[in-house]
Protein backbone atom coordinates (compact mmCIF):
# COMPACT_ATOMS: atom_id res chain seq x y z
CA UNK A 1 0.00 0.00 0.00
CA UNK A 2 1.43 3.56 -1.19
CA UNK A 3 0.80 6.82 0.80
CA UNK A 4 1.17 10.30 -0.17
CA UNK A 5 3.21 12.29 2.27
CA UNK A 6 2.47 15.95 3.45
CA UNK A 7 5.56 17.14 5.47
CA UNK A 8 5.07 21.11 6.51
CA UNK A 9 7.57 22.97 8.65
CA UNK A 10 6.03 25.47 11.00
CA UNK A 11 6.29 26.10 14.44
CA UNK A 12 4.91 24.87 17.61
CA UNK A 13 2.51 28.05 18.14
CA UNK A 14 0.69 26.98 14.72
CA UNK A 15 0.83 23.45 15.21
CA UNK A 16 -3.18 23.69 15.98
CA UNK A 17 -3.83 26.19 13.24
CA UNK A 18 -2.59 24.45 10.85
CA UNK A 19 -3.94 21.12 11.82
CA UNK A 20 -7.54 22.32 11.65
CA UNK A 21 -7.78 24.34 8.79
CA UNK A 22 -6.36 21.00 6.45
CA UNK A 23 -8.91 18.82 8.56
CA UNK A 24 -10.92 21.03 6.84
CA UNK A 25 -9.48 20.30 3.45
CA UNK A 26 -10.23 16.39 3.85
CA UNK A 27 -6.30 15.98 5.71
CA UNK A 28 -6.38 13.92 8.79
CA UNK A 29 -4.54 12.84 11.86
CA UNK A 30 -1.23 14.57 11.90
CA UNK A 31 1.87 13.33 13.13
CA UNK A 32 3.61 16.21 15.26
CA UNK A 33 7.19 16.63 15.74
CA UNK A 34 8.54 18.92 17.77
CA UNK A 35 10.77 19.36 21.01
CA UNK A 36 7.88 20.13 23.63
CA UNK A 37 8.97 18.11 26.84
CA UNK A 38 6.17 16.55 27.92
CA UNK A 39 4.14 17.47 31.50
CA UNK A 40 4.61 14.86 34.22
CA UNK A 41 0.08 14.40 33.31
CA UNK A 42 1.28 13.74 29.43
CA UNK A 43 4.06 11.22 30.99
CA UNK A 44 2.22 9.65 33.17
CA UNK A 45 -0.78 8.87 30.47
CA UNK A 46 1.77 7.74 27.34
CA UNK A 47 3.75 5.03 29.42
CA UNK A 48 6.39 6.03 26.70
CA UNK A 49 8.56 3.34 26.06
CA UNK A 50 11.01 3.72 23.56
CA UNK A 51 11.43 7.88 23.42
CA UNK A 52 14.39 9.21 21.37
CA UNK A 53 16.72 11.66 22.44
CA UNK A 54 14.88 15.11 22.63
CA UNK A 55 16.86 18.40 21.49
CA UNK A 56 16.22 21.44 23.39
CA UNK A 57 12.60 22.96 21.97
CA UNK A 58 13.49 25.36 19.62
CA UNK A 59 9.83 26.42 18.62
CA UNK A 60 10.12 24.37 15.46
CA UNK A 61 7.17 21.74 14.62
CA UNK A 62 6.84 19.79 11.64
CA UNK A 63 3.44 18.03 10.61
CA UNK A 64 3.49 15.11 8.22
CA UNK A 65 0.19 14.15 7.18
CA UNK A 66 -0.53 10.70 4.90
CA UNK A 67 -3.08 9.77 2.55
CA UNK A 68 -3.77 6.50 0.69
CA UNK A 69 -2.85 6.80 -2.73
CA UNK A 70 -5.33 5.27 -5.07
CA UNK A 71 -4.07 2.59 -8.58
CA UNK A 72 -3.63 5.59 -10.80
CA UNK A 73 -1.32 7.74 -7.82
CA UNK A 74 -4.54 10.00 -7.08
CA UNK A 75 -5.74 10.82 -3.81
CA UNK A 76 -9.37 11.20 -2.06
CA UNK A 77 -9.60 13.99 0.01
CA UNK A 78 -13.28 15.24 0.77
CA UNK A 79 -14.84 13.05 -2.05
CA UNK A 80 -13.05 14.24 -4.82
CA UNK A 81 -9.91 13.34 -6.44
CA UNK A 82 -6.45 15.16 -6.75
CA UNK A 83 -2.76 14.32 -8.13
CA UNK A 84 -0.05 15.11 -5.72
CA UNK A 85 1.01 17.95 -7.27
CA UNK A 86 -2.99 19.02 -6.72
CA UNK A 87 -2.66 18.07 -2.85
CA UNK A 88 0.18 20.39 -2.78
CA UNK A 89 -1.12 23.11 -4.63
CA UNK A 90 -4.01 23.09 -2.32
CA UNK A 91 -2.29 22.89 0.66
CA UNK A 92 0.04 26.12 -0.02
CA UNK A 93 -3.15 27.50 -1.08
CA UNK A 94 -4.32 27.12 2.27
CA UNK A 95 -1.63 28.41 4.40
CA UNK A 96 -1.02 31.43 2.24
CA UNK A 97 -4.78 32.21 3.48
CA UNK A 98 -4.02 31.83 7.53
CA UNK A 99 -1.02 34.48 7.28
CA UNK A 100 -4.09 37.10 8.22
CA UNK A 101 -3.77 35.45 11.77
CA UNK A 102 -1.17 37.63 13.82
CA UNK A 103 0.68 34.28 14.70
CA UNK A 104 4.49 33.09 13.97
CA UNK A 105 3.97 30.90 11.11
CA UNK A 106 7.42 29.46 10.67
CA UNK A 107 8.85 29.05 7.06
CA UNK A 108 6.12 26.65 6.02
CA UNK A 109 7.88 24.86 3.66
CA UNK A 110 6.09 21.62 1.95
CA UNK A 111 7.59 18.41 1.42
CA UNK A 112 5.16 15.86 -0.24
CA UNK A 113 6.59 12.35 -0.81
CA UNK A 114 5.63 9.15 -0.95
CA UNK A 115 5.90 6.37 1.52
CA UNK A 116 4.54 2.75 2.36
CA UNK A 117 3.62 0.60 4.90
CA UNK A 118 7.24 -0.76 5.61
CA UNK A 119 8.43 2.46 6.23
CA UNK A 120 5.80 2.86 9.18
CA UNK A 121 7.00 -0.61 10.61
CA UNK A 122 10.52 -0.36 10.58
CA UNK A 123 11.16 3.53 11.50
CA UNK A 124 10.79 3.00 14.96
CA UNK A 125 14.10 0.51 15.13
CA UNK A 126 16.32 2.91 14.62
CA UNK A 127 15.28 3.64 18.72
CA UNK A 128 15.21 0.10 20.25
CA UNK A 129 18.82 -1.66 20.68
CA UNK A 130 19.86 -4.49 22.87
CA UNK A 131 20.04 -3.04 26.58
CA UNK A 132 20.84 -4.81 29.98
CA UNK A 133 18.73 -4.54 33.17
CA UNK A 134 21.41 -5.66 36.14
CA UNK A 135 22.48 -9.60 34.69
CA UNK A 136 19.37 -9.00 32.14
CA UNK A 137 19.95 -8.73 28.49
CA UNK A 138 17.15 -7.84 26.49
CA UNK A 139 17.11 -7.74 23.13
CA UNK A 140 15.77 -7.41 19.39
CA UNK A 141 15.21 -9.71 17.26
CA UNK A 142 17.68 -7.91 14.55
CA UNK A 143 20.58 -7.61 16.79
CA UNK A 144 23.02 -10.16 18.07
CA UNK A 145 23.88 -11.07 21.49
CA UNK A 146 27.97 -9.97 22.05
CA UNK A 147 30.31 -11.87 23.48
CA UNK A 148 30.94 -10.13 26.83
CA UNK A 149 26.85 -10.39 27.18
CA UNK A 150 27.14 -14.80 26.52
CA UNK A 151 26.69 -14.97 30.44
CA UNK A 152 23.66 -13.04 31.05
CA UNK A 153 20.33 -14.17 31.19
CA UNK A 154 18.90 -13.24 27.44
CA UNK A 155 14.95 -11.94 26.94
CA UNK A 156 14.35 -11.53 23.19
CA UNK A 157 11.73 -9.13 22.64
CA UNK A 158 10.62 -6.66 19.68
CA UNK A 159 8.22 -3.87 20.30
CA UNK A 160 4.57 -3.89 19.00
CA UNK A 161 2.19 -1.44 18.34
CA UNK A 162 0.91 -1.24 21.51
CA UNK A 163 3.22 -3.45 24.71
CA UNK A 164 6.51 -2.78 26.26
CA UNK A 165 9.86 -3.88 25.98
CA UNK A 166 11.42 -2.99 29.34
CA UNK A 167 12.98 0.02 28.33
CA UNK A 168 10.48 2.10 30.89
CA UNK A 169 11.88 2.64 33.82
CA UNK A 170 8.09 1.50 35.51
CA UNK A 171 9.01 -2.07 34.07
CA UNK A 172 12.35 -1.78 35.64
CA UNK A 173 11.18 -1.34 38.41
CA UNK A 174 9.01 -4.29 38.89
CA UNK A 175 11.54 -6.55 36.96
CA UNK A 176 14.02 -5.42 40.14
CA UNK A 177 11.41 -5.81 42.91
CA UNK A 178 10.44 -9.56 41.07
CA UNK A 179 13.82 -10.68 41.52
CA UNK A 180 14.20 -9.17 44.67
CA UNK A 181 11.28 -11.58 46.08
CA UNK A 182 10.81 -14.29 43.88
CA UNK A 183 11.65 -18.24 45.24
CA UNK A 184 11.73 -21.01 42.99
CA UNK A 185 8.38 -22.24 41.94
CA UNK A 186 6.39 -19.16 42.83
CA UNK A 187 3.26 -18.80 41.40
CA UNK A 188 2.88 -14.91 39.52
CA UNK A 189 0.33 -13.23 39.09
CA UNK A 190 0.59 -10.06 36.55
CA UNK A 191 -2.69 -7.63 36.18
CA UNK A 192 -2.40 -5.51 32.73
CA UNK A 193 0.41 -8.04 31.02
CA UNK A 194 0.67 -6.42 27.83
CA UNK A 195 3.48 -7.97 26.23
CA UNK A 196 4.05 -10.71 29.45
CA UNK A 197 7.26 -8.97 29.76
CA UNK A 198 6.91 -9.22 34.03
CA UNK A 199 5.71 -13.14 33.71
CA UNK A 200 8.00 -13.91 31.13
CA UNK A 201 11.15 -12.66 32.90
CA UNK A 202 9.44 -14.44 36.15
CA UNK A 203 9.20 -17.85 34.47
CA UNK A 204 13.08 -17.13 33.68
CA UNK A 205 14.03 -16.50 36.85
CA UNK A 206 12.72 -19.85 38.08
CA UNK A 207 8.46 -18.97 38.74
CA UNK A 208 6.95 -21.72 38.85
CA UNK A 209 3.21 -20.53 36.60
CA UNK A 210 2.15 -17.54 35.88
CA UNK A 211 -1.98 -15.67 35.74
CA UNK A 212 -2.34 -12.81 33.57
CA UNK A 213 -5.08 -10.55 32.95
CA UNK A 214 -5.40 -7.29 30.38
CA UNK A 215 -8.12 -5.53 28.88
CA UNK A 216 -6.72 -5.77 25.67
CA UNK A 217 -7.56 -8.72 23.15
CA UNK A 218 -4.37 -7.64 21.32
CA UNK A 219 -2.21 -8.77 24.29
CA UNK A 220 -2.88 -12.73 23.11
CA UNK A 221 -0.95 -12.67 20.40
CA UNK A 222 1.92 -10.75 22.10
CA UNK A 223 2.43 -13.03 24.56
CA UNK A 224 2.32 -15.61 22.62
CA UNK A 225 4.55 -14.44 20.70
CA UNK A 226 7.10 -13.31 23.59
CA UNK A 227 6.71 -16.88 25.02
CA UNK A 228 7.49 -18.46 21.74
CA UNK A 229 10.33 -16.39 21.22
CA UNK A 230 11.80 -17.41 24.38
CA UNK A 231 11.42 -20.86 24.35
CA UNK A 232 8.96 -20.88 27.37
CA UNK A 233 6.28 -23.45 27.60
CA UNK A 234 3.33 -21.79 27.18
CA UNK A 235 1.24 -23.74 29.59
CA UNK A 236 3.27 -22.01 32.24
CA UNK A 237 1.63 -18.87 31.21
CA UNK A 238 -2.86 -18.67 31.29
CA UNK A 239 -3.97 -15.59 30.25
CA UNK A 240 -7.31 -14.00 30.34
CA UNK A 241 -9.25 -10.56 28.81
CA UNK A 242 -11.02 -8.98 31.45
CA UNK A 243 -10.70 -6.36 34.05
CA UNK A 244 -9.91 -7.61 38.02
CA UNK A 245 -11.09 -4.40 39.41
CA UNK A 246 -15.15 -4.69 38.47
CA UNK A 247 -15.54 -8.49 36.88
CA UNK A 248 -16.02 -10.90 39.76
CA UNK A 249 -15.83 -14.01 36.98
CA UNK A 250 -12.64 -12.61 36.10
CA UNK A 251 -11.55 -12.23 39.63
CA UNK A 252 -12.83 -15.69 40.64
CA UNK A 253 -10.80 -16.97 37.61
CA UNK A 254 -7.59 -15.50 39.02
CA UNK A 255 -7.81 -17.03 42.65
CA UNK A 256 -7.95 -15.93 46.33
CA UNK A 257 -4.51 -15.81 48.71
CA UNK A 258 -2.84 -17.84 46.07
CA UNK A 259 -0.30 -16.07 44.85
CA UNK A 260 3.15 -15.30 46.19
CA UNK A 261 4.04 -12.12 44.11
CA UNK A 262 0.68 -9.97 42.53
CA UNK A 263 2.25 -7.44 39.55
CA UNK A 264 0.28 -4.62 38.11
CA UNK A 265 2.18 -1.87 35.92
CA UNK A 266 -0.26 0.16 35.27
CA UNK A 267 -0.94 3.85 36.41
CA UNK A 268 -1.93 5.54 39.89
CA UNK A 269 -5.45 5.84 39.29
CA UNK A 270 -6.01 2.54 38.59
CA UNK A 271 -3.71 0.82 40.56
CA UNK A 272 -5.82 2.38 43.87
CA UNK A 273 -9.03 1.13 42.95
CA UNK A 274 -7.38 -2.62 41.92
CA UNK A 275 -5.60 -3.02 45.42
CA UNK A 276 -8.28 -5.00 47.32
CA UNK A 277 -8.56 -7.26 44.11
CA UNK A 278 -4.61 -7.27 44.17
CA UNK A 279 -4.94 -7.67 47.98
CA UNK A 280 -7.62 -10.47 47.49
CA UNK A 281 -5.51 -12.69 45.55
CA UNK A 282 -1.96 -12.82 46.96
CA UNK A 283 -1.30 -15.54 49.72
CA UNK A 284 -0.36 -14.44 53.33
CA UNK A 285 3.37 -13.68 53.61
CA UNK A 286 3.26 -12.88 49.48
CA UNK A 287 3.98 -9.54 48.14
CA UNK A 288 2.21 -6.92 45.91
CA UNK A 289 4.24 -5.06 43.55
CA UNK A 290 3.07 -1.61 42.26
CA UNK A 291 4.92 0.65 39.23
CA UNK A 292 4.02 2.86 36.46
CA UNK A 293 3.23 5.81 39.36
CA UNK A 294 4.49 9.33 38.68
CA UNK A 295 6.59 10.84 41.19
CA UNK A 296 4.14 12.58 43.94
CA UNK A 297 1.47 9.81 42.95
CA UNK A 298 3.39 7.17 45.53
CA UNK A 299 1.56 8.28 48.49
CA UNK A 300 -2.17 7.36 47.00
CA UNK A 301 -0.96 3.70 46.00
CA UNK A 302 0.76 3.58 49.62
CA UNK A 303 -2.53 4.39 51.46
CA UNK A 304 -4.42 1.79 48.53
CA UNK A 305 -1.98 -0.56 49.91
CA UNK A 306 -2.67 0.35 53.88
CA UNK A 307 -6.55 0.12 53.16
CA UNK A 308 -6.42 -3.02 51.55
CA UNK A 309 -4.71 -4.23 54.64
CA UNK A 310 -0.99 -4.81 53.10
CA UNK A 311 2.07 -3.39 55.12
CA UNK A 312 4.23 -1.42 52.50
CA UNK A 313 7.84 -2.63 52.93
CA UNK A 314 9.48 -0.97 49.84
CA UNK A 315 9.39 2.86 47.65
CA UNK A 316 11.60 2.45 44.53
CA UNK A 317 12.45 5.06 42.36
CA UNK A 318 14.10 5.32 38.79
CA UNK A 319 13.94 8.60 37.38
CA UNK A 320 10.74 10.18 37.73
CA UNK A 321 9.04 6.80 38.58
CA UNK A 322 7.70 5.17 41.92
CA UNK A 323 7.32 1.74 42.42
CA UNK A 324 5.80 0.48 45.86
CA UNK A 325 6.06 -2.87 46.85
CA UNK A 326 3.63 -4.20 49.99
CA UNK A 327 3.24 -8.09 52.20
CA UNK A 328 0.03 -9.05 53.31
CA UNK A 329 0.25 -10.34 56.82
CA UNK A 330 1.02 -13.53 56.96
Amino acid sequence: MKWLSIRIKTTTQAEDLIIGSLYLRGLEGARIEDHIPLTPLEKEQMFVDILPEIAEDDGTAYLTFYVEKEDDGRVVLNDERFTPDEVEAMVREELDELACFDMDLGELSIKVDETEDIDWINNWKKYFHQFTIDDLLVIPSWEEVKPEDADKKILHIDPGTAFGTGMHETTQLCIRQIKAHLSGGDAILDIGTGSGILGIIALMYGAGSVRATDLDPCAVPAVEDNLNNNHIDTSLFDMRIGNMIDDPEVRDWAGYDKYDIVTANILADVLVPLMPSAAAAVRPGGVVITSGIIEGRETIVKEAMENAGLEVIDISAQGEWRSVTGRKPA
